[in-house]
C-alpha cells in the first residue's frame, strides 16, 4: 500500500511509535519549510519580471526562516538517528529527508541570488528575452509544487514526471543561453546581459533541485531510486 509522508513507517493501522510520531513531526516541519520557499521564489519572480522591489525585504526575511527550518529538521533528523536507534526503513526516511531538506535550502538560496539580481538590472531597461525567461521560472515553479505535492501524496512516478519537466527547462536554458551568448553589437552596458545568463543559470539549478525533491519523495515511498 503507498504510504504518504503523514501515515507512520510501517503503513500499519495501528498506534504509531515513538518514533513514528517523531519523523511525522519532521515532515510537517519540512512542509512548512517548503512554503516558505514557494513563496520566496513566487516574490522573486514578482522582483525579477514586475520589476517589484519592494518585495526584496520579504524575501529576505524568509530566507531567514528557511535556514532557520534547515538547521532545526537536519538537527532533529541527526538526533532522531542516534537515539532511537531506529530500524532500517525509518532510517531511509530519515536520510532522504536530510538530503531533501538541503534541496530546499539551495532553491531558496538560489531564490535571494535572484532578488540580489533584480535590483542590479532595475535601473536597465527590460531585457527582449524577458518574457521567455519568465515562462521558465513558471515552469520551475510548477516543478517545485508538484515535488512538494509529491510529500504529501504517495506518488512513485513523481520522480520520473518531474524529470521530464526538468528536460524541458534544460531546453529552454539551452536555447536561452545560445541566444544571450551569441548577441553581437549589444548597446550599452554588458552587464545586463551577463546578469540574465546568470539568471537562468539559477532557474535551471533550482529546477534540477526541485526534481531531486520528487525522487527523493518517491524513495521514501518505494525504497528504490529513480
Amino acid at each position: 500500500m503507498k504510504r504518504s509522508l503523514f501515515s507512520t513507517a510501517s503503513g500499519a493501522a495501528t498506534k504509531p511509535t515513538a518514533i513514528e510520531r517523531k519523523i511525522k513531526r519532521v515532515c510537517q516541519d519540512v512542509l512548512r519549510m517548503g512554503a516558505l520557499v514557494e513563496d520566496s521564489f513566487r516574490l522573486t519572480q514578482q522582483a525579477l519580471f514586475a520589476r517589484d522591489l519592494s518585495t526584496i525585504e520579504r524575501i529576505n526575511a524568509l530566507e531567514d526562516r528557511i535556514d532557520e527550518f534547515y538547521r532545526q529538521i537536519e538537527l532533529d533528523c541527526v538526533v532522531t538517528m542516534t537515539l532511537n536507534a531506529p530500524v532500517a526503513e525509518n532510517c531511509r526516511w530519515l536520510s532522504a529527508l536530510m538530503q531533501l531538506v538541503r534541496d530546499l535550502e539551495r532553491i531558496g538560496d538560489y531564490s535571494q541570488d535572484l532578488a540580489d539580481i533584480a535590483v542590479r538590472l532595475f535601473p536597465y531597461a527590460p531585457h527582449p528575452h524577458l518574457e521567455e525567461v519568465e515562462a521558465m521560472a513558471r515552469q520551475t515553479l510548477t516543478m517545485l509544487g508538484m515535488s512538494l505535492a509529491a510529500l504529501v501524496e504517495p506518488d512513485p512516478e513523481a520522480g520520473a514526471r518531474l524529470q521530464a519537466a526538468d528536460n524541458v527547462v534544460d531546453e529552454a536554458y539551452d536555447r536561452l543561453y545560445g541566444l544571450l551568448a551569441t548577441q553581437r553589437d549589444v548597446p550599452g552596458p554588458i552587464e545586463p546581459v551577463l546578469l540574465m545568463v546568470l539568471t537562468i543559470r539559477h532557474i535551471e539549478r533550482m529546477a534540477d533541485h526541485a526534481t531531486n525533491i520528487a525522487q527523493r519523495a518517491s524513495y521514501i515511498v518505494t525504497g528504490h531510486r529513480s
